[in-house]
């Protein structure tokens, strides 16, 4: 019997169901895979050797891998270069990646230069008035790296909690920054982007078509709040079983759910798109 993914009206009436376990996602059409990174790709904040053989597999089968992360423009350039992948979109939406026909790399932002300039010397101030209100907060040490957004480290190399994350949450958005976790930081921007408004650009950019991530041909992998977006847009959602800990206060739960956790789980997804299109893993399964 053929698996189809929720109707639109299942996932927008009401409030949305729980995510369904993987095994009942229809991933025989997947074209493109698109991946949130910390959480998702990661396990333990390190990249196994069997996740890197799972991205290199899928791309030796023909599928389009995109990571999609509130990293910092500096990671972001690294992993287009390194990873066997078409493209990255970086800091939450705020600008891409695109591998140009000839194998270079092109950024390409989500605001234009004056916009972006005034945006980020605001936000920087807007930060660190937050910053002075909240013990123990501190920018995240890759914020260097940034060129949009700011990070505000919670769980990375600090230990905020919860609780001191919302309350940093709370106090930009009444700045009027936009303010959502990862599973690591609490990333915060000007402008009107995130990251499903970035994907629909990029596909637009990088490959002359029009993102249409209800059909079935693209599926988004990702583990925390800052995914909802895409986990509401695409019909192929699929949340890392650490998602488990934010579901209840998610805005979007994702369609679907793994067993594994972070990269594992990632994992597990890459088997079953590989396996729907008959292609035997050649990666290692120790989850």
């Amino acid at each position: 019997m053929r698996r189809l993914p929720p109707s639109s009206v299942e996932r927008t009436s009401g409030r949305a169901p729980g995510p369904r376990p993987l095994r009942e996602a229809e991933l025989s059409r997947v074209e493109s895979v698109y991946t949130d990174v910390d959480g998702t790709l990661t396990t333990g904040h390190k990249l196994r050797s069997q996740t890197i053989r799972a991205l290199e597999q899928l791309s030796e089968a023909g599928l389009r891998l995109v990571l999609v992360s509130g990293r910092p423009a500096g990671w972001g350039e690294a992993w287009a270069r390194t990873l066997p992948v078409e493209g990255v979109i970086v800091e939450n939406g705020g600008l891409c990646f695109v591998r140009g026909a000839n194998g270079a790399l092109r950024r390409v932002y989500a605001e234009a230069p004056a916009e972006r300039a005034a945006n980020r010397k605001r936000l920087r101030s807007e930060v660190l008035r937050v910053l002075r209100k909240v013990p123990g907060a501190r920018l995240s040490s890759d914020s260097a790296s940034t060129e949009v957004d700011l990070a505000i480290d919670y769980n990375e190399e600090a230990r905020l909690g919860d609780a001191a994350a919302g309350r940093i949450e709370a106090l930009l958005r009444a700045r009027g920054v936009t303010a959502v976790r990862s599973s690591v930081h609490v990333n915060c921007w000007l402008g009107r982007f995130d990251k499903l408004s970035m994907a629909r650009r990029f596909a637009r950019e990088a490959w002359g078509e029009r993102l249409m991530p209800e059909d079935g041909r693209s599926v988004y992998a990702g583990d925390s709040f800052n995914d909802a977006p895409m986990f509401q847009a695409f019909a192929l959602s699929v949340g890392v079983a650490n998602v488990r800990g934010v579901l209840d206060r998610i805005d979007a739960p994702p369609a679907f759910i793994t067993r594994a956790a972070e990269g594992r789980g990632f994992e597990e997804l890459a088997r079953a798109i590989l396996a729907q299109r008959g292609r035997r893993p050649l990666f290692r399964s120790d989850s």
